[in-house]
């Protein structure tokens, strides 16, 4: 889990509590505490699944970014590697043909 997601849980289940506290303590009957009670919880609950879900699709985006640049990285260094290895052959052709001129 990741310290963002770790941050959003914290706040959720804080005002979760401190809400849940809150309506224990207010000068109501027990039958709309409990309404009460159970719409906050519910609130909280399609709040925090909203909050996974966000980060699920971060997650996903940040593994699509990561994995199209490396992608990216590696088809960069093959053709630096092809170049690099085309110069090479083109340099030991040219000394042989040097070597053989001079032989």
């Amino acid at each position: 889990m990741t310290s963002n997601s770790k941050i959003v849980l914290g706040l959720v289940t804080a005002a979760a509590a401190g809400a849940v506290i809150g309506l224990l303590f207010a000068p109501e009957k027990g039958t709309e505490i409990r309404d009460k009670v159970r719409e906050t919880a519910n609130g909280f609950a399609s709040d925090l699944l909203d909050a996974l879900q966000r980060g699920r699709q971060q997650y996903t985006e940040m593994k699509d970014n990561v994995e199209d640049t490396a992608k990216e990285l590696k088809s960069k260094a093959e053709d630096r590697i092809s170049e690099v290895k085309d110069r090479v052959s083109d340099e030991v052709d040219n000394v042989k043909n040097k070597a053989q001129r001079y032989a």
